[in-house]
């Protein structure tokens, strides 16, 4: 693998690690970055904790060897099912001296602060809200926090089908809101535990309660990374600065362009490559 200075690699299942590369970039604009997205295979949600940690394996030990010496997974349903067991049994074997880190662990850190009833609501996939990643992260540095998921499984395809802005959404973005609601109405923060869900952000503001506050992750896992550069300088020393930022897909690429415009409001260059 390259020893020398590599764009930071973004990673995630289909199109929402977009919204945390667009975060990120908001803030520390002069580094590269290398976003890989894995859409031929998406959604990860509902798949087992061994297809997904296989999956990400692959998808991280490619931007390793392109040249990446950090890589962020930008989907929750990979940081919740691969993260640990890609940080405890490969990147030893691969290269001790690279890192994986996810995006539960900074919305975690920041949701004491965010809330005063202590009652946290999580949006997410099913293998997110099944893995019960956030309450575990949360109760570690929050124990009196208490938290409740609910998995909102058509929310996805709504942002990936172009259908967020459609009257259709409304039905399930209140049915999920409600839901949620009515478990704990004493939730005064919720956070959207997968990337996609900031795009149906204007739906969601329609249906939840006054006083309500909703937690998109990009900000927070920018803010975490920038603070994570300062406490290691040795990682951050080897992410190239170009301002420059090259995208992967292993579906069409045709596709890819035309959905990333729905996250980035840009026209990018995609590169199509097969993982596994």
């Amino acid at each position: 693998m390259k020893k020398e200075p590599g764009p930071i690699g973004i990673f995630d299942s289909g199109y929402g690690g977009l919204t945390i590369l667009h975060g990120i970039r908001q803030l520390l604009p002069e580094y590269d970055y290398l976003y890989l997205g894995d859409n031929a295979r998406t959604p990860y949600g509902p798949r087992s904790f061994d297809v997904v940690y296989e999956f990400t394996r692959q998808a991280v030990q490619r931007l390793f060897e392109m040249g990446c010496h950090l890589v962020i997974l930008g989907c929750n349903t990979a940081s919740a099912k691969a993260l640990r067991s890609i940080q405890q049994i490969d990147l030893p074997q691969w290269d001790p001296d690279r890192r994986v880190l996810g995006v539960i662990r900074p919305t975690a850190e920041v949701i004491g602060s965010l809330t005063k009833t202590r009652h946290v609501g999580v949006l997410a996939t099913e293998g997110t809200i099944k893995s019960e990643s956030y309450t575990l992260e949360i109760q570690k540095l929050f124990p009196d926090i208490q938290v409740s998921g609910v998995a909102c499984p058509f929310w996805v395809p709504l942002v990936e089908y172009n259908e967020a802005d459609s009257p259709g959404a409304d039905y399930f973005v209140k049915k999920r809101i409600d839901e949620i609601m009515r478990k704990d109405p004493e939730i005064d923060a919720l956070i959207l535990g997968c990337t996609h869900y900031p795009l149906l952000m204007p739906k969601i503001l329609k249906y939840l309660p006054v006083g309500v506050r909703v937690i998109p992750q990009g900000e927070y896992v920018a803010e975490s990374l920038k603070r994570y550069f300062e406490q290691h300088p040795q990682i951050e020393k080897r992410c190239s600065r170009g301002a420059h930022v090259h995208y992967l897909t292993t579906e069409n690429p045709q596709k890819f362009k035309e959905s990333a415009k729905l996250f980035l409001h840009e026209d990018v260059e995609v590169e199509n490559i097969t993982l596994g």
